[in-house]
C-alpha cells in the first residue's frame, strides 16, 4: 500500500498572518482531522498547541516543513464555523487569525512552552571528547533533570548555544523534549454505597445489630447513610463519601473499619464543576404593554434579523427574554444571552435558572481554568455527565468573550444593554464590538438578534428608525410603577449658602435620611474610585505624578498609597513636599472610597457597601455583594458605573449621582451620549417596585441641555441632537472611523515616525485623515502615544479601504527607521 506524505496548516496563538505548514508524521496520518490541537515547535527554543486548520498533500516549496510532535485530541475542539467567524473578525478588525484564537479559545486550551534540554539516557558522560563547556552543561543535567537554552547560555558562557548543543545531540549525549501535556481532567467525585450482600435487609440488619453492641461511630456512620441515601424513600439518592465522613464525629476511620468488613464500598463518578439547580417552572404573566410588544417582536422577526427592543427601565424586558428563550428552546435550538459586564450575570443567572434549571450556563473570565473548559466542551459535545445524568447547555449567559464558544444550534443572541461600552474589546486586539460580532455570528447561523436597551447606542437607534433592523418600543414600567422623580442639585448655589455637607447636597441628605428613616435602600454614582483624586501641595501646587505615565496618582486610603489606575505604580504618601519642603500637603477631589468612609459621620446606624474595581477583584465579590443588597442587608451602597448596569432592587428609593460634570466634560465625541445613558441607567434603579423614586443629580452646571433631557426622561431629543451633530461632522453612524496609534519610548522618534505615516496615509486618504495628536494622556507605562483617526463613506469599498491601510502600516513597518514604533489599528473606536 502507497504511503501518503501529509502536511497540516497550522494557526498558532501568536500575532502572526496566516497558518505555518507542518508535517504529519505517518502514525497520525489516520487520526489527525482539523480542529485538532497539534503539539509543534515554532522557531529553534518554543513549542505551541497550535489548531489543525487545514491537511493536505502540498509540501511548501521554500522551506523543509518541521513536524507535529503530537496531537492533544482525538477529536476537534474547534468547529469549522468558529474557523469562519475568526477570519471574519481577523479581517474587518485588522489582525491575525492568531490573535483572535488566542481570545476565543480558554486559558487552559493555549498550552506553551519551551523546548528543554534533557539528558540522553544512553549518554556516556566520562568520555575524553567532552568538551569543557558541554562537561559543564552535563554535570548541571545530572543534578537537574532539564534546562532551559537561557539556563544552557549562562552555563557555557556562549550568548548563541545553538551550535554546541546540536554538537552534543551529534555525540548522543543530550535530547531535546518537546511535548506539551493537556492539563485538563474532567472532575470526579468518590461516591459510597452498600456492598451487594449488605445490600439485603437481613444483612444489613445484622450490621446494625453488630455496630450497636460493638461499635457505636459504625452506627452513626450507618444511620447518616440510611439518611442521606433517602434508603426508604421513593426516590433515593447517591452519598458522596465527603457527606458521610463530615455527618459522624470520627467518620473517616469509621467508614474505612467499614469497607474493610466489606458492608460499604466506594466508586467515582464524573462530575460538574457548578452547583446545578433544578427549574421551578415559574409562569410568567405579561401586562398589556409587555403583551402587545411581544406581538411586535414576534411580526418584526418575519421581516428582519435584527431588532431593537426600546424599553424603558423596570418596563420587564427581562420578562419578554425569558418567554423568547423559552420559545426558542422549545424548538430545539440554543440561544445565547451578551451581557456587557460579569457583575450583571449573578442577578441574571439566579432568574434564569429559577426558569430553565440545568440548561442555563454561565462563560466569563472570572471561572477557573477548569470550569471555562467545561463549559466549552459541553457546547462541543451536546452535554457533559454529571451524577449519572447528561447536562447540556442550550442557554449561555456571558460577557462578550462567550459568543466564542462553540455553538451548533444557535437560534437567537440577545444583547442585554446594548448600549455599554464594554461591549468593546480594547486591548489586546482583536479589538472587536461584541454587538456588530454577535449580529454577523447570527447571520452565519441563520439565527435572530434581539437588541435591548432603555438608552440605545445612536448607531443601532438610527440603524432602527432607517429600517435596517426592527423596532419594538416599551414605554411603560411594570405593574405601573412612574418613573423616577430626577431633581438636580446646584452646587454653585449650595456652596454659596454653606449648605454642603462634606459631598452632599442638603437636597441629597434629605433624601437619603428620608429614606433610611422608612428602611428604604441608597445607592450612591461616583465615576471615580478610590479615596481622593489627588494630592496637592498647598503652597506651588505640586501634584505627586506616575513615573511611567503623564497621570497624577490616585490615594487609596485603605492601603495608604498613591496609585496609579494606569500602569499600577504605587508609593506611599509623602509628608513634605519635594519641590518646595512644605508640609501643606492636601487631598483634593474624591472617590467612592472617600464616600465609603464619610457617610457614617452622618449616617451612623446606616450599613454601608461599596461596589468598584478595586472591591470586586475576587471570583464572588460581584455576587456577594449584590446578594447582601438584594436581602436588605446594606442599606447604602456607594459604586462606580457598576451600579448603573441593568441590576434589580426592588427597595431602591434614592439615587444620588455625585458629580454629573466629570461625565459631560470629556473630549470625546461620544461624551454627551455616554453621560446620558450613565445618568439615565443610574437613576433607573430607583423605585423599580411600588413606590416612585427620587434621584439628585448634583453638578455645577443645572441647565446643561444633556442634564436636562435626563431630567425630563427624554432620549429622543438627545438622539436628534447628537445625531445633528455626528452628521455634520462626519462621525459614525453616517461615516466609519478607523483610530490609528502610534507608540514609541522617545517622544522625538514618535513625532517623526507619526506624521511620516500621516503622510503616507493622506496620499492615499486625501481630507480623511486627522491628526496626528496627543490624547489627554500623552504617556502610559513609558510609551508615548499619539492618534490619528481616518473618517470613511459608509458607502465607500470598505474592504478595499483596509487593505490599503493595512499595506501602509506593512510597508511603514518595514522601514529600518521605524522599526521600534508601535502601530496599533482600531476598527470602529469606542
Amino acid at each position: 500500500m502507497e504511503r501518503i506524505t501529509l502536511f497540516a496548516d497550522i494557526l498558532l496563538p501568536l500575532p502572526l498572518k496566516g497558518c505555518f505548514t507542518y508535517r504529519v508524521p505517518q502514525d497520525l496520518n489516520d487520526f489527525i482531522v482539523p480542529g485538532q490541537r497539534a503539539v509543534v515547535q515554532f522557531g529553534t527554543r518554543k513549542v505551541y498547541a497550535g489548531l489543525v486548520r487545514k491537511v493536505h498533500t502540498n509540501p511548501p516549496r521554500d522551506f523543509q516543513a518541521k513536524y507535529i510532535i503530537s496531537l492533544l485530541d482525538e477529536l476537534p475542539v474547534v468547529k469549522e464555523e468558529q474557523f469562519l467567524f475568526w477570519e471574519w473578525l481577523a479581517g474587518y478588525y485588522l489582525c491575525t487569525e492568531g490573535e483572535v484564537m488566542n481570545a476565543a479559545l480558554p486559558p487552559a486550551m493555549k498550552l506553551a512552552g519551551e523546548t528543554k534540554i534533557v539528558l540522553h539516557p544512553y549518554a556516556e558522560l566520562d568520555t575524553e571528547e567532552v568538551s569543557e563547556k558541554e562537561f559543564a552543561l552535563l554535570q548541571a543535567l545530572k543534578n537537574k533533570k532539564e534546562l532551559s537554552f537561557a539556563e544552557a547560555s549562562n552555563l557555557a558562557g556562549l550568548p548563541k548555544v545553538l551550535p554546541l548543543l546540536k554538537g552534543m545531540i551529534e555525540k548522543g549525549l543530550i535530547l531535546l523534549h518537546d511535548n506539551l501535556d493537556d492539563p485538563w481532567q474532567p472532575r470526579t467525585e468518590t461516591l459510597v454505597k452498600l456492598t451487594p450482600a449488605y445490600g439485603d435487609e437481613e444483612k444489613l440488619k445484622e450490621a446494625f445489630d453488630y455496630a450497636e453492641k460493638r461499635a457505636q461511630r459504625q452506627l452513626e456512620l450507618l444511620l447518616s447513610f440510611v439518611h442521606l441515601s433517602r434508603r426508604y424513600e421513593p426516590v433515593p439518592a447517591e452519598v458522596r463519601q465527603k457527606d458521610l465522613t463530615a455527618s459522624v464525629k470520627g467518620g473517616s476511620a469509621a467508614l474505612q473499619a467499614m469497607i474493610k468488613k466489606g458492608v460499604f464500598e466506594t466508586y467515582t463518578q464524573q462530575v460538574s464543576r457548578f452547583d446545578h439547580k433544578d427549574a421551578k417552572n415559574e409562569v410568567i404573566v405579561f401586562n398589556e404593554h409587555q403583551e402587545t410588544a411581544w406581538q411586535n417582536i414576534h411580526e418584526s422577526f418575519e421581516n428582519h434579523d435584527n431588532l431593537l427592543l426600546h424599553g424603558v427601565t423596570s418596563s420587564g424586558k427581562t420578562e419578554i427574554y425569558i418567554k423568547l428563550i423559552r420559545e426558542y428552546l422549545d424548538k430545539g435550538m440554543q440561544v445565547l444571552y451578551l451581557l456587557p459586564e460579569i457583575a450583571l450575570t449573578a442577578q441574571i443567572i439566579n432568574r434564569l435558572q429559577r426558569h430553565f434549571g440545568d440548561r442555563a450556563g454561565v462563560y466569563h473570565s472570572r471561572f477557573s481554568a477548569g470550569e471555562r473548559i467545561e463549559v466549552w466542551n459541553n457546547l462541543l459535545h451536546g452535554g457533559i455527565e454529571s451524577h449519572g445524568k447528561v447536562i447540556s447547555y442550550d442557554l449561555v449567559l456571558g460577557p462578550r468573550s462567550a459568543m466564542f464558544l462553540p455553538f451548533s444550534k444557535l437560534g437567537l443572541i440577545i444583547i442585554d444593554e446594548e448600549h455599554e461600552p464594554s461591549f468593546k474589546q480594547h486591548d489586546p486586539a482583536p479589538r472587536y464590538q461584541a454587538r456588530d460580532a454577535a449580529i454577523y455570528l447570527a447571520k452565519m447561523h441563520g439565527a435572530k438578534v434581539l437588541l435591548g436597551s432603555a438608552t440605545p447606542s445612536l448607531e443601532t437607534f438610527f440603524n432602527a428608525q432607517s429600517g435596517r433592523f426592527g423596532y419594538v418600543d416599551l414605554n411603560h414600567r411594570h405593574g405601573g410603577v412612574m418613573m423616577p422623580e430626577i431633581v438636580v442639585a446646584d452646587l454653585k448655589m449650595e456652596t454659596r449658602h454653606k449648605k454642603m455637607k462634606s459631598h452632599f447636597s442638603s437636597l441629597l441628605y434629605e433624601s437619603i435620611k428620608e429614606a433610611l428613616e422608612n428602611k428604604e435602600q441608597v445607592i450612591l454614582f461616583q465615576n471615580r474610585r478610590g479615596f481622593s483624586l489627588r494630592l496637592e501641595c498647598e503652597a506651588c501646587n505640586w501634584i505627586p505624578q506616575c513615573r511611567q505615565c503623564d497621570v497624577s496618582l490616585v490615594y487609596h486610603k485603605k492601603i495608604n498609597k498613591l496609585r496609579c489606575h494606569y500602569c499600577g505604580y504605587t508609593i506611599a504618601p509623602p509628608t513634605n513636599c519635594p519641590e518646595c519642603n512644605s508640609t501643606g500637603l492636601r487631598l483634593k477631589g474624591f472617590g467612592t472610597e472617600k464616600i465609603e468612609e464619610e457617610l457614617p459621620v452622618f449616617f451612623p446606624d446606616a450599613t454601608i457597601a461599596r461596589m468598584d474595581l478595586d472591591t470586586t477583584r475576587s471570583k464572588n465579590a460581584y455576587r456577594n455583594i449584590i446578594t447582601d443588597f438584594e436581602d436588605r442587608k446594606i442599606d447604602i451602597l456607594v459604586g462606580t458605573q457598576m451600579v448603573s448596569k441593568g441590576l434589580d432592587f426592588d427597595n431602591v428609593r434614592v439615587v444620588g449621582i455625585l458629580n454629573a460634570d466629570n461625565m459631560l466634560n470629556f473630549p470625546d465625541f461620544r461624551a454627551h451620549e455616554r453621560a446620558f445613558q450613565l445618568m439615565a441607567q443610574v437613576s433607573g434603579r430607583a423605585g423599580r417596585a411600588q413606590k416612585r423614586g427620587k434621584v439628585i443629580i448634583q453638578t455645577w452646571n443645572p441647565q446643561n441641555h444633556i442634564i436636562q433631557q435626563v431630567v425630563a426622561h427624554d432620549y429622543e431629543s438627545m438622539y436628534h441632537a447628537q445625531i445633528l451633530e455626528r452628521q455634520r461632522f462626519h462621525y459614525p453612524p453616517y461615516f466609519r472611523l478607523i483610530k490609528v496609534t502610534v507608540l514609541h519610548r522617545d517622544p522625538d522618534v514618535l513625532n517623526k515616525a507619526a506624521a511620516e505615516l500621516a503622510e503616507r496615509l493622506r496620499k492615499h486618504f486625501p481630507k480623511k485623515v486627522l491628526g496626528p495628536e496627543y490624547p489627554p494622556i500623552t504617556r502610559i507605562r513609558n510609551l508615548f502615544i499619539k492618534h490619528m483617526i481616518i473618517k470613511l463613506e459608509r458607502d465607500a469599498r470598505l474592504g478595499a479601504s483596509k487593505e490599503k491601510i493595512m499595506e501602509i502600516v506593512a510597508f511603514f513597518n518595514a522601514d529600518p527607521n521605524y522599526k521600534s514604533v508601535r502601530v496599533i489599528l482600531d476598527v470602529d473606536p469606542a
